[in-house]
């Protein structure tokens, strides 16, 4: 079929979904994302020409090239319609080149949605090449590309092949391990509490010790709290001597920016970072809806809480109908900080009328649940405050002092359609000043101070973000090569330092210092983000880093001394060659090895068993295995004979239920024994 136009977006799905939108005269096609980039065999990029970037053609893509080439010819107009982003633009500028687009022409087409009016509309007003944002993009892809590609070679000289520094990555890595080396140092504390528990009439409620003589005391002792219980007459009444009640509102949050999302997913549903843009991409590219192919969201990386005008007065008369005038809020106030490039909206549902459940059906469980957050967080954000009634009763006896809070939902608002973990009412029995109570139960507990929990993707992805180190859309590719290249593991879900990423830290923190310092890292985004205000010269900036940082990789390649990273006895023999095995260090983390390499290349991974007969084969034994990606799981010792395998640690016990195998699941308060088939469930094990 002849056409007039022809549209190159990235995506083959994002080229289905707006075709269907424009008419027969416009022909969509994807060309996959990037074509030209800096060679991968070399730097790429000449230091004495303004750092001019030598782009190739990536190989692989030149059938596709070949045939852009020859749909153009055929086209009056080409429009490029890549994502409303700097990576976007960037493969806009690139197109324009391969096919020799005229310089200054309006081709550029944006949408922050990809539905149909959104679409229609972006065509109606077509733009020019943004040059700021290209140069924003460009100068960042030079800037990794001199960090990556200067010290990478000095790592694989002095440690280990295959290791990698990062701008982003080599920052984060010093943060979990700075962390790692706060909770080695830290020392316990003692102290306690005495839970209480009193009645009035039939009713009880929960208090806690607070202090004497109406002032505050921390219990440090058990000497201190025999004192304080030698005070008290257990079998005497208590007295109600004050009773504060108050009403206290709770805001709604505001809407999910790229960073907030991927902290709520993975504290809600247990994404990964890079598992919740993936399905966010599928979300905003078009999803089928009956006959219709919608995008669900609009663009998800962003780093804006703002919504349109056309979407508030959307949901206002959605939320309006669904529950009613009294949950109609203003909408949370936005307040982005410095970090924030302020070029796309939030987060939020392109059309806040289909609602989660009303298309269920049509999107895959990790879909639905992803959705169903983005959807919930919107609404919730443009509803009232939720309202508490809350109480505080202070009760006494012999100057010793317990304090009691109970508070109740006293209006939703928000909570309507946003679960939190505070909704619960915590009530406490009808009290008033100069009641008497009884002591139902009293029972003193020791503690200790806890050292700082270690980073979860949600906690360093917020700490990351929080310190304005690299943009949101990039931590999850940031994380994932952490992982690859075993500088750290995951320990329950936790971020845990290995011995190799310690030692690739403390040369990086060494000899390049500026690299891992969070301030000086920020200080190059905001420069980052400058250029793309057009208030900052790109190669300016690049000429400014590049002067301090080829000293220093002149000084390390001087300085830096080779490091050995010695093997462990195996403590046993090969059982090819009879020579001695060893522990080595490699890609995915420790394995055996032959110490008589390369004579002989007998190598066997490295299995923790765990004391479970293996619930297939009933011959092997149940291992601790790794995945490729550094993931732990479960399988048979006779693998391939018995294709046994479990993400969750079985244990030596049956369902009483169904009599299939139990697991344990790790969740963010202890673990919690499940059955591998069935619905059965036993409570958490602290």
């Amino acid at each position: 079929m002849a056409y007039k136009y022809l549209v190159i977006v990235e995506s083959p799905t994002k080229a289905k979904t707006i075709d269907k939108y424009l008419g027969r005269n416009y022909k969509v096609v994807a060309s996959k994302g990037h074509l030209r980039d800096l060679p991968k065999s070399k730097m790429g990029i000449d230091f004495e020409n303004n750092f001019d970037p030598q782009y190739i053609t990536i190989r692989g893509r030149g059938d596709t090239v070949k045939e852009l080439k020859k749909l153009a010819k055929k086209a009056e107009k080409v429009y490029l319609a890549a994502d409303p982003d700097r990576e976007g633009e960037a493969i806009a500028w690139h197109l324009s080149y391969i096919l020799g687009l005229k310089e200054g022409d309006k081709n550029r087409v944006v949408f922050n949605e990809v539905t149909k009016d959104a679409v229609k509309d972006a065509f109606k007003n077509p733009r020019e090449i943004n040059q700021d944002l290209v140069d924003s993009q460009q100068a960042r892809r030079i800037l990794d590309r001199i960090v990556g590609y200067s010290i990478s070679p000095l790592l694989w000289k002095k440690i280990k092949g295959g290791l990698s520094a990062g701008r982003v990555q080599s920052t984060a890595l010093k943060l979990i391990i700075d962390r790692e080396h706060e909770i080695r140092a830290f020392k316990p504390e003692e102290y306690w509490s005495i839970p209480t528990k009193f009645k009035k009439g039939r009713s009880s409620f929960e208090a806690q010790f607070y202090g004497e003589n109406g002032k505050k005391v921390e219990l440090t002792s058990e000497e201190q709290v025999k004192g304080i219980l030698d005070k008290l007459d257990q079998d005497k009444d208590f007295k109600i001597v004050d009773i504060e009640e108050k009403e206290r509102r709770r805001k709604p949050p505001k809407p999910y920016t790229t960073s907030t999302l991927q902290q709520d997913a993975s504290n809600r549903i247990n994404f990964r970072a890079g598992k919740t843009m993936m399905i966010a991409q599928q979300l905003y590219e078009g999803i089928a809806i009956g006959k219709n192919t919608i995008g669900l969201i609009t663009y998800m990386r962003t780093d804006s809480t703002r919504i349109s005008q056309t979407a508030k007065a959307s949901s206002s008369n959605y939320i309006k109908e669904k529950f009613g005038q009294e949950y109609l809020g203003q909408g949370t106030a936005v307040t982005n900080s410095a970090n924030t490039q302020d070029a796309h909206e939030a987060i939020r549902p392109s059309d806040v009328t289909l609602a989660p459940d009303d298309i269920k059906e049509f999107l895959s469980r990790d879909q639905f649940r992803l959705y169903s957050l983005i959807w919930s967080r919107f609404v919730a954000s443009q509803m009232t405050d939720a309202v508490y009634d809350t109480i505080r009763a202070d009760i006494t006896q012999n100057d010793v002092n317990f304090r009691a809070n109970g508070s109740r939902i006293k209006f939703e608002g928000f909570l309507r359609v946003y679960e939190t973990k505070s909704k619960k009412d915590n009530y406490l029995p009808d009290l008033s000043v100069d009641d008497l109570v009884k002591l139902a139960e009293i029972n003193p507990e020791q503690h200790f101070t806890q050292p700082p929990a270690r980073y979860n993707e949600a906690s360093l992805v917020k700490v990351l973000e929080e310190l304005g180190v690299g943009r949101p859309s990039t931590y999850a590719p940031t994380l994932e090569t952490l992982r690859k290249r075993y500088y750290v593991k995951m320990v329950a879900k936790r971020f845990e330092p290995t011995e190799l990423g310690e030692i690739v830290n403390s040369v990086m923190v060494e000899f390049f210092p500026d690299i891992v310092d969070t301030d000086f890292t920020a200080g190059m985004e905001r420069g980052l983000d400058e250029v793309e205000d057009g208030k900052q010269n790109w190669v300016k900036l690049l000429d400014e880093f590049y002067t301090g940082f080829d000293k220093e990789i002149k000084q390390a390649e001087v300085n830096m001394e080779d490091i050995e990273i010695k093997d462990e006895p195996a403590g046993f023999d090969c059982d090819v060659c009879g020579h001695p095995m060893v522990i080595k260090i490699g890609r995915y983390g420790k394995f055996y090895a032959c110490s008589a390499f390369p004579d002989c290349r007998n190598t066997k991974a490295i299995v923790k068993k765990i004391g479970v007969t293996c619930p297939t084969c009933k011959e092997g034994e149940v291992v601790e295995r790794k995945s490729k990606k550094n993931r732990i799981f479960y399988g048979c010792t006779r693998y391939p004979e018995c294709d046994f395998v479990s993400w969750d640690k079985p244990i030596a016990r049956s369902c009483p239920k169904c009599d299939h195998f139990l697991t344990e699941k790790v969740t963010r308060k202890g673990s919690q024994v499940k059955c591998s088939n069935c619905d059965y469930a036993e409570e958490l094990v602290n």
